[in-house]
C-alpha cells in the first residue's frame, strides 16, 4: 500500500507538468500568431493560431482572431461562424457578439445580424455604436419605423454624429415624414465641410423639392454637383445636373437657365431617356420646352440605338 501512494504522485506530477507544457505551448503558439497578425501576415497568422487552438482549444482568444482573419480577408461566413463558435461556449461575450453582428451584416444576412445586436443591447444598453448598428441592420431590412426608434434610444449618440443623423434623416424620408427636412439639415449642420456627402446632398435636395422648397433644393443640388468630384457607381454628375434641370423646368418654367441645365446634362453624358420622358409628362413644362427636350430625346436615341 506504502508503495502505492508514490507512484500515483509520480504519475499526478507527471500529467500536471504535461498539462503546463501544453498551456505554455499554446500560449507560445497564441504569441507567434498575433505577431503575424500584427504585421499583416494573415496566412502565416492562421497557421499558429490554429495550432494554439488545437493545444488548448478553450482558447477563445485564438478563435477570436482566427474570425478577425477571416474577416480582414472577405471570408464574412467563415468569420461569423467562428464568432458563433465562441458565443455557443460563451453566450454572454460581447466582443464576439459585436463581430459576429458585423460579420453577418457584410454577408448580407441581416435578419441573423439583427438578432445579434438585439443580445448586444440588451447586454450592453449604454453601447451607442451598437444602437447606430442596430438602426443600421434594421434600415436595410425596410424596418425604417423601428431604425428611427433605434437611434433615439441613444439620442446622446445623434448629437454631432454626422452618420447617425444621417440615417435617421434617411428613416425619415422612406417614411414620407415632413420631418425629413429638418433632419437633413441637421445632418448638413453636422457634416464636415470638408467631407460632404454627395449622396446625402442629393438625397435632401429631392426632400426639399417633396416638401415644395424649390430654392433650396436647388441650392443642394449644386452643393452635390460640388462635392461629388468623381461619379461612382451609385451617383454621376450628368445625374445631379439633370436633376437640377428637371426642378428648375418645372417650378421656375419661364427660366431659360433650365434649358441650359438640361443641355449640360446631355453634354456630361447624361441618357437616361425613362427620365427624361417623365419629364415630358409634366405638364409645368412650358411647350416651347417640351419641344425642344424631345429633339433631344430624339438625338440621344439615335445615338444609342443598335445597329442590326
Amino acid at each position: 500500500m506504502n508503495r502505492v501512494v508514490p507512484v500515483f504522485l509520480a504519475l499526478a506530477l507527471l500529467l500536471s507538468s504535461c498539462a503546463s507544457r501544453g498551456a505554455a505551448q499554446a500560449e507560445e503558439f497564441f504569441s507567434i500568431g498575433m505577431a503575424f497578425f500584427d504585421l499583416g501576415r494573415f496566412a502565416e497568422a492562421e497557421v499558429w493560431l490554429n495550432r494554439a487552438r488545437a493545444a488548448d482549444r478553450t482558447m477563445t482568444a485564438s478563435e477570436y482572431n482566427l474570425g478577425r482573419i477571416a474577416f480582414e480577408t472577405g471570408r464574412f461566413d467563415e468569420a461569423a461562424l467562428l464568432f458563433e463558435r465562441i458565443l455557443r461556449r460563451d453566450p454572454y461575450n460581447v466582443m464576439a457578439l459585436r463581430a459576429a453582428a458585423y460579420s453577418r451584416v457584410n454577408n448580407g444576412d441581416f435578419q441573423r445580424a439583427e438578432a445579434l445586436y438585439a443580445r448586444v443591447l440588451a447586454l450592453v444598453p449604454e453601447y451607442a455604436d451598437g444602437g447606430f448598428n442596430h438602426a443600421l441592420v434594421l434600415y436595410a431590412m425596410g424596418r425604417y419605423e423601428d431604425s428611427e426608434a433605434a437611434l433615439n434610444r441613444h439620442p446622446h449618440a445623434l448629437e454631432g454624429s454626422a452618420p447617425s443623423l444621417l440615417l435617421l434623416a434617411r428613416t425619415k424620408r422612406a417614411q414620407n415624414r415632413i420631418e425629413a427636412v429638418d433632419a437633413y439639415a441637421r445632418w448638413v449642420a453636422a457634416v464636415s465641410p470638408a467631407t460632404p456627402s454627395p449622396q446625402g446632398l442629393f438625397e435632401f435636395a429631392m426632400v426639399l423639392e417633396d416638401a415644395g422648397f424649390y430654392s433650396r433644393a436647388i441650392e443642394q443640388l449644386d452643393a452635390a454637383i460640388e462635392a461629388l468630384t468623381v461619379d461612382t457607381a451609385a451617383l454621376q454628375r450628368s445625374t445631379l445636373r439633370f436633376e437640377k434641370a428637371r426642378v428648375m423646368l418645372t417650378a421656375d418654367p419661364e427660366n431659360v437657365e433650365g434649358m441650359y441645365e438640361f443641355n449640360t446634362a446631355v453634354e456630361a453624358g447624361f441618357a437616361g431617356t425613362d427620365a427624361i420622358q417623365e419629364l415630358l409628362q409634366d405638364q409645368r413644362v412650358t411647350e416651347a420646352n417640351i419641344a425642344r427636350i424631345r429633339e433631344i430625346l430624339s438625338d440621344i436615341l439615335a445615338r444609342t440605338e443598335t445597329p442590326e
